[in-house]
């Protein structure tokens, strides 16, 4: 006697269930990818294309980088793309030094309140920048901070989040390796160099290219102090090309991908990092 297979069986199959996952990440891909491509398909269109056309055209018919050439020739981006690399360099070499400097006490030492300074730094990672521009850009301003380098990098010299990340990334380290070293009569300051950031170089990636995208970015910071053009960074100068080409939508993408193309450049160069660091990084007690 033939037993019939229940429709519930066949979904609840391997086959079905890998099939679901890929459905899944196609999915994910066509949200995250398809946006950008959208706009990189914009970017090389020219004037005689509709970008309103329905249904909508992907590929261009003439592709051409005269936008790009354009976009350069009416503002001075190679100038906005100098000012985002040296601040998000700065902000990320501060982040990796600091943010692991203090990470260490935390994971490594024991003194009291030292909860109690992870539970209000945990907080704090939950208090929008909104909330505390105020301060902030009063501060700056007290410094004499406005339209400088310093003001721009300072915000994202040291980040709760770049603690908190750090310091699961070191408690992942045997204390054996620790015990060894003090044994040795080595200094903690000594350890943190020579031990543990050796160590932890896959978390160090992962944090920088963290602390990269955030600071490459950040528009709203930059937008309350800087005033002066010499100092826009690459989404301010996006956002002045945006007001003055408000109609020609290929200049703006043009100008958003130029923006990007960093970016992913920093990522490709730290990719093979950045899943074992973030994997490391995660969840501790």
């Amino acid at each position: 006697m033939k037993t019939r297979t229940s429709p519930l069986r066949i979904f609840a199959s391997p086959w079905a269930d890998a099939a679901w996952r890929y459905a899944a990440l196609l999915l994910m891909m066509a949200v995250t990818v398809g946006p950008f491509l959208w706009l990189l398909s914009t970017s090389l269109k020219g004037p005689g294309e509709n970008l309103f056309a329905m249904p909508p055209v992907w590929l261009p018919a003439e592709p051409t980088l005269d936008n790009f050439v354009r976009v350069v020739e009416t503002q001075p981006f190679f100038r906005y793309l100098a000012n985002s690399a040296l601040v998000a360099a700065i902000s990320v070499v501060l982040n990796l030094l600091l943010a692991s400097l203090a990470a260490y006490p935390l994971a490594r030492m024991a003194f009291p309140g030292r909860q109690a300074v992870f539970v209000l730094l945990l907080a704090s990672m939950m208090v929008p920048f909104q909330l505390l521009m105020i301060p902030v850009y009063e501060l700056a301003i007290t410094l004499g901070l406005a339209n400088s380098y310093l003001g721009l990098v300072l915000p994202h010299a040291c980040t709760a989040f770049g603690v908190f990340f750090m310091r699961q990334a070191f408690q992942n380290i045997p204390r054996a390796v620790e015990e060894a070293a003090i044994m040795e009569g080595i200094g903690r300051l000594a350890i943190w160099w020579h031990v543990l950031l050796p160590l932890t170089k896959p978390s160090l990636a992962a944090l920088a290219v963290f602390s990269f995208i955030a600071c490459w970015g950040d528009f709203l910071w930059p937008l309350i102090l800087i005033d002066e053009p010499a100092y826009f960074t690459l989404p301010l100068g996006v956002n002045r090309l945006a007001a003055s080409f408000s109609l020609d939508w290929r200049l703006v993408a043009a100008g958003t991908v130029f923006s990007m193309i960093p970016i992913l450049i920093f990522f490709g160069f730290t990719q093979r990092f950045f899943i074992e660091g973030a994997v490391k990084g995660a969840v501790k007690g």
